[in-house]
């Protein structure tokens, strides 16, 4: 969305303070980016280690392990007093693990797919909603997957924890709604990320005959790009959709329609 006057983005989350985990991937620092464009003091947060993905203006890098409390409750902590406390909590933070149908994963797999993606997203909720709640106000996204919707023979594991990300939303919806609190879900379909190519290349069918099965007979027959989603985000995050909780953002192509 262009100003008319100034050829410039309308500042559609100006002033408020955005924290977006998984910062450093192709879908979080898209998001990271749009919501810094749009006027937000952003807090970047990804494991250590993880390069980042050059310096923007209005966003600050922080490093964190989403499945430890002591280092949720400690960054939450440090960028709180330095940008001020959370408006928007976006949970982007996850991980894909190994495929191979349910039987064949170890516990270690279990656990750590489990850890980032369900247990990373409940952490950073736990730690940022009481500031949402004492100022009556907030909106948290929660990164589900179609998969999220639907299940799926690749990594089956993955497609488990986007489930628990999907009714984690709703049911904190339901309990912090009364506090101004929003928590919505939203749900990529394939996207062009280095995630997504991970998962084609584990496929027992090929890189190829993966993505020509997943999105070949989509209405909109194509991945998505990381823009598209953060787009969606933005909306969740601004004040256009302060009527809007508990849902699922769709962005998916079609994927789930046919």
């Amino acid at each position: 969305m262009e100003s008319a006057v100034h050829g410039m983005p309308s500042q559609r989350v100006a002033g408020k303070v955005a924290v977006v985990t998984g910062g450093r991937g192709d879908l979080g620092s898209a998001t990271a980016r749009l919501l810094a464009e749009h006027g937000a003091s952003v807090a970047s947060l990804d494991r250590a280690g993880t390069p980042a993905g050059g310096n923007h203006p209005g966003i600050t890098e922080y490093d964190v392990d989403v499945t430890d409390e002591s280092s949720v409750a400690r960054t939450i902590g440090k960028l709180s007093e330095e940008l001020g406390a959370p408006d928007i909590l976006v949970n982007a933070a996850g991980i894909i693990g190994v495929a191979g149908a349910s039987h064949t994963a170890s516990m270690e797999d279990f656990n750590a797919i489990f850890d980032v993606n369900v247990k990373g997203v409940w952490l950073m909720t736990k730690y940022v909603v009481p500031g949402m709640i004492a100022r009556q106000s907030g909106s948290i996204i929660n990164f589900s997957s179609i998969h999220g919707l639907t299940g799926g023979r690749n990594v089956p594991l993955y497609h488990a924890t986007k489930g628990a990300v999907r009714l984690l939303s709703k049911s904190d919806a339901a309990a912090y709604g009364s506090h101004g609190v929003r928590v919505n879900s939203i749900h990529p379909g394939s996207m062009n990320t280095r995630m997504s190519r991970r998962s084609a290349e584990q496929s027992e069918i090929g890189a190829e005959a993966y993505y020509r099965q997943l999105v070949g007979s989509n209405p909109l027959p194509r991945q998505g790009e990381p823009d598209e989603i953060a787009y969606g985000v933005l909306y969740l995050a601004s004040d256009e959709s302060r009527f809007t909780t508990g849902s699922e953002l769709v962005i998916d192509g079609g994927y789930t329609a046919v």
